[in-house]
């Protein structure tokens, strides 16, 4: 169950109610594309919603795990012990198959810069952080650390 009431604001920013924005996308929507899937991933962290951060986690995702119970408890301890303060999209592209998002979650201990790859297989998922490189979506030469 969500830490969020359906009529509080989207942590996702974009100015509308959890129940218009985020929310039905952790009811089983599936996000259109990249971007709307890493909005609805910030926004079910701060809603504690782990089986939707689960369930749009490709396989081949360096953390993805079987064993669902552990995973589920490992996400909500992060979830219940951070506070999301905003998120800010710098950059996003993708094609059919392929996503990038650039983002800097602002949370309670520190901001967080990522490129997020994404993967279409018969939805998005969320497949892993790039490092070390610069970002496809971001068109810039500045590397992700």
């Amino acid at each position: 169950m969500s830490r969020l009431s359906p009529n509080a604001p989207c942590p996702c920013g974009s100015g509308l109610k959890y129940k218009k924005c985020c929310r039905p996308y952790h009811r089983g929507k599936r996000a259109p594309d990249p971007l709307t899937l890493m909005k609805s991933r910030y926004s079910a962290y701060a809603a504690e919603e782990a089986d939707y951060i689960i369930d749009t986690t490709h396989p081949e995702h360096p953390e993805y795990r079987q064993e669902r119970e552990i995973w589920r408890e490992e996400i909500l301890a992060f979830s219940r012990g951070t506070e999301f303060l905003r998120l800010e999209i710098l950059a996003h592209r993708h094609d059919d198959t392929e996503g990038w998002v650039r983002f800097v979650a602002h949370l309670s201990t520190g901001p967080m810069e990522e490129c997020s790859r994404f993967l279409y297989t018969d939805r998005w998922l969320y497949h892993s952080a790039l490092t070390g490189h610069p970002c496809p979506a971001s068109g810039t030469s500045r590397e992700i650390e």
